[in-house]
């Protein structure tokens, strides 16, 4: 048990797989409007956009939803630790009009010593490029109704324009490898949302917006691939979860995600290795994950789709998928008992299956996953590659005789070293953007030490 549960076999598979887990589809009946789309990402991995935009986004505002929102600003600037300021004792009148929406900013940042914040509510807004969209005749329209879209766009605005201005921002594990005209940034992702990891330093906001074309480990807008994986999940023989698993997991299994509101008949449909890489994903989310959770790598898709730039992939979803649905049968049934006893435990606290030798290792073991996480996350948010592969120490991973590990290092990370080389080796002069697991990055045997042993220029940023 204790191996199946190791914390580095969780780390492992978010700092290397760009493998989705299960997931809805989102609504769609109203569409954001084209203005809007440089703001999506941001919107979406600071949760003031979710799943159910559809049914909202080009709506005007609610009191509720306007709360909401200035709630997560809120929260955000004061993860700053600005320097506080006195209240002016000006009452301003909050509604959900264009004009009240700005009076509602302005009072979240009435708190902090903030440049231009004496001014007033338009010349400060106006100041940060939060307000820019203006009539025929000049004006705000500070009566009109504001929709949820301009609502959020200018709570994105703000939100970007402190944090730049106080040199903010998770600033990632980022590289820049050159050759002749050609530039490569690198940046090592993890398939988290979590950590207060939003938003991303301005620095690295740059590296992605300079970039031609941005590569990921899976192309996340191929849905004939997306298809193709999907298939892979489940099963095709007309067998079922039943006749692949002990009666007592399967049992286990439909209980936990029943806790999760999926049925029995979805539930018996998948394999193993599929149920548990969705428990994986589930078990390193924590207090600050949004409602509908935005990975590193899925915001940076997001931001270079609706940038219209182009889009490449290193490896395929059969490649990935096959990693996992080419697992012994053994392990895949050890690997989802070992997630299903850890949900167990976290929903309702005990699992009467469990000795209290498991349970106190099952504890012991989530925690140390914790603590691990954050570590890691920290380091990312600073920008420390060298506090991050002490963390992670891939060094034990690769050691380890977990039948997973080869599959997810050994047998990849050169290919992804070949892959980074030949874009430095394009003809012209191009700027590339390459964002896969940071457990590919680091060493023993990462991309950055690859590219210099081959004799390029590689820097941290």
């Amino acid at each position: 048990m204790k191996k199946l549960l190791s914390a580095i076999l969780t780390l492992a598979l978010v700092l290397c797989l760009g493998m989705p887990a299960l997931a809805a589809e989102p609504e769609k009946a109203q569409e954001p409007a084209p203005w809007t789309y440089e703001y999506l990402a941001d919107t979406y991995a600071l949760g003031l956009m979710d799943d159910g935009y559809g049914k909202y986004i080009q709506s005007p505002i609610t009191q509720d939803q306007l709360t909401a929102m200035t709630d997560i600003v809120s929260d955000k600037l004061a993860l700053l630790g600005l320097p506080q300021r006195e209240a002016d004792g000006v009452a301003l009148v909050i509604d959900t009009t264009r004009g009240g929406v700005m009076n509602a900013l302005y009072q979240v940042c009435a708190d902090y010593k903030l440049e231009g914040i004496e001014e007033g509510v338009i010349p400060f807004l106006k100041q940060l490029g939060v307000v820019k969209g203006v009539n025929e005749a000049g004006d705000l329209n500070l009566e009109q109704p504001c929709t949820y879209q301009e609502a959020m766009v200018m709570s994105v605005r703000l939100v970007l324009a402190v944090y730049d201005g106080a040199d903010a921002g998770s600033q990632g594990l980022l590289w820049k490898a050159t050759n002749g005209k050609n530039t490569l940034y690198l940046l090592g992702t993890a398939h988290v949302d979590r950590s207060n990891v939003y938003p991303f330093h301005k620095s690295l906001r740059a590296a992605l917006a300079s970039a031609q074309t941005v590569i990921f480990e899976l192309d996340f807008n191929d849905q004939a691939g997306i298809a193709e994986f999907a298939a892979m999940q489940t099963y095709s023989d007309g067998t079922a979860l039943k006749d692949h698993i002990s009666p007592e997991l399967y049992a286990s299994t439909v209980q936990v995600f029943a806790g999760l509101g999926m049925p029995e008949e979805a539930v018996a449909a998948y394999k193993p290795w599929a149920l548990a890489a969705t428990l994986m994903s589930l078990s390193t989310q924590d207090e600050t994950t949004t409602g509908a959770p935005m990975a590193i790598d899925l915001y940076l898709n997001s931001a270079a789709a609706n940038a219209g730039k182009q889009i490449g992939a290193v490896e395929t979803y059969a490649f990935q998928g096959g990693i996992f649905d080419t697992l012994s049968p053994e392990y895949q049934e050890a690997y989802l008992s070992s997630y299903v006893a850890m949900a167990l435990a976290a929903q309702s606290g005990e699992n009467p299956e469990l000795t209290e030798e498991e349970k106190q290792a099952l504890q012991e073991l989530a925690e140390l996953q914790e603590k691990q996480m954050d570590a890691m996350m920290e380091a990312w948010k600073a920008g420390d590659a060298a506090a991050f592969g002490e963390s992670f120490d891939k060094a034990t991973v690769l050691e380890s005789t977990d039948e997973l590990n080869a599959r997810l290092f050994t047998d990849r990370d050169p290919n992804m070293i070949k892959y980074a080389a030949g874009l430095l080796e394009r003809e012209g002069e191009n700027t590339f953007f390459l964002a896969v697991g940071a457990g590919h990055m680091v060493d023993p045997g990462g991309i950055v030490s690859g590219l210099r042993a081959l004799g390029y220029t590689v820097e941290e940023l």
